[in-house]
């Protein structure tokens, strides 16, 4: 009898070994991530799987969220399909005339030209910017964040939350169900009281419908359509400063005016409809006519990320950009765990002659993920990328500049988990003001940061580097 049992266990473990074989044999990082587990926690490991990181949940994952489309906005306005017309300064260079033509067509929206762009640099300048905005709110203001926390930053948002609820203008808040698990009830009873609306994108308990996964990363803000904010910042103390293990937090945000808001409604929209059920009827009144439209420059292209291995544009776009450089890429990241390609474009530019410069953190809000981004730096530093440690706190910044081509700036972190697993956004920016400021910035952080000495990192204690071996195994699953 023993014997049976032992010989059905024995058929059992290799089926879960089998099973993951076939299922991740297009995915050979997650397939090395989910065997080890599975080698280590027998049963449990493959159960763990089944529920969150089988490619069969996230393809039924993505099937849940589509891009809404609508034909008519504003006063007769359409969202259109980009027709491959681009500026005629991008003719005058083949190159970034074919990467223009490339990254239209990896993103289901099109180029939207004279924008006004504005790059906030830190929580302070992007809470006060956002609170202003809402306040000037006529019609609508439309919030969806990854992670809400019901503090004096919180707090602060909620009293002019309430305060345009009750003049008759539409609140609705998004807020994801990991992100913003420890946000309490007191928060959404006094919003909705107050006339507006909140809901969590797949609440913790998903893993009963292997969603806890599968997480909203995104950042938006849309007041009346016509102002528009992304980027890094989430709502919270920590983004002031007021974390006291990770103190000054850098990170940067953007205000958008201009069409490329529309491009954030329809995200918006999309997640509301997948949140809630509800389907926007009449969606003119959210894409007014833009009235902050500059002929010139201002060129923006919104890029979304959804979970899933067959769809992955946000991947794409960055491998295309990074690909185009004839001069330097520069690159600042809290989560440093890169798709091969990622990592393949990177040192290939690098040992072509272009200036990489990297920027991680120095000290991260996650020692087992700072292991992880570590145990990508050998690699880099031997093909020639320059790594630096920011020092002056936690850098949480998502940035990637082009040469002086293109610069972008979202909520996706150069790490699997943004590439795979979440829904993320990215804003394209090609005007060259922008892009300098973006560079001015950059060049600072470097001023804070301690550039990374191969020599002397490859002497770090044995200790550690087994650690970032473990931790390089299971790295795509963080």
């Amino acid at each position: 009898m023993m014997a049976a049992w032992l010989t059905v266990l024995f058929i059992a473990y290799i089926l879960q070994i089998a099973v993951i074989l076939l299922l991740e044999y297009r995915r050979q990082a997650h397939m090395t991530a989910w065997l080890f587990i599975v080698l280590l926690c027998p049963f449990l490991g493959f159960a763990a799987y089944w529920l969150a990181g089988s490619p069969y949940v996230k393809r039924r994952e993505r099937g849940r969220w589509r891009l809404e489309r609508y034909e008519h906005v504003g006063e007769g306005r359409k969202i259109k399909d980009s027709d491959g017309e681009i500026s005629t300064s991008c003719k005058e260079e083949a190159y970034r005339q074919r990467l223009l033509h490339v990254l239209e067509r990896l993103s289901p929206f099109p180029l939207r030209t004279g924008n006004r762009c504005r790059v906030l640099t830190d929580g302070e300048a992007t809470f006060d910017a956002i609170e202003a905005a809402m306040k000037r709110a006529r019609h609508h203001i439309h919030l969806d964040y990854y992670t809400i926390r019901h503090d004096r930053v919180g707090k602060r948002f909620l009293r002019t939350l309430i305060d345009k609820a009750r003049k008759g203008v539409e609140v609705r808040v998004l807020y994801d169900g990991i992100g913003s698990m420890h946000l309490d009830r007191q928060f959404i009873g006094e919003l909705k009281r107050a006339g507006g609306q909140a809901h969590c994108f797949s609440p913790a308990a998903g893993v009963l419908r292997r969603r806890l996964n599968y997480r909203n990363h995104r950042k938006i803000v849309i007041v009346d359509g016509a102002t528009g904010f992304l980027g890094g910042i989430n709502i919270g103390e920590e983004y002031i400063g007021l974390d006291p293990k990770l103190g000054f937090w850098r990170d940067t945000h953007l205000q958008l005016k201009g069409e490329a808001v529309y491009d954030l409604q329809r995200l918006f929209m999309s997640d509301w409809r997948m949140t809630t059920g509800e389907v926007w009827r009449d969606p003119a009144p959210y894409m007014p006519e833009q009235t902050h439209q500059d002929e010139t420059g201002g060129e923006v292209i919104i890029v979304p990320g959804t979970p899933g291995m067959e769809d992955q544009k946000i991947v794409e776009v960055l491998v295309a950009a990074m690909s185009a450089a004839t001069t330097r890429i520069y690159a600042a990241t809290p989560y440093f765990i890169p798709d091969p390609a990622i990592a393949s474009a990177l040192r290939i530019a690098a040992r072509s002659g272009v200036d990489v410069r990297l920027i991680i953190p120095g000290i991260s809000d996650s020692k087992l993920v700072l292991l992880a981004t570590l145990s990508h730096m050998t690699d880099m530093l031997e093909a020639g990328v320059k790594v630096y440690r920011y020092g002056k706190g936690f850098i949480h910044s998502k940035v990637v500049i082009i040469d002086e081509m293109l610069a972008s700036v979202g909520t996706a972190n150069l790490d699997m988990r943004s590439f795979y697993s979440n829904y993320e956004l990215l804003a394209l920016l090609f005007d060259k003001a922008v892009i300098s400021r973006l560079e001015n910035d950059f060049m600072q952080d470097l001023q804070e940061s301690a550039k990374m000495d191969a020599e002397a990192f490859s002497a770090r204690p044995m200790k550690q580097k087994l650690a970032e071996a473990v931790m390089h195994i299971v790295s795509p699953l963080l």
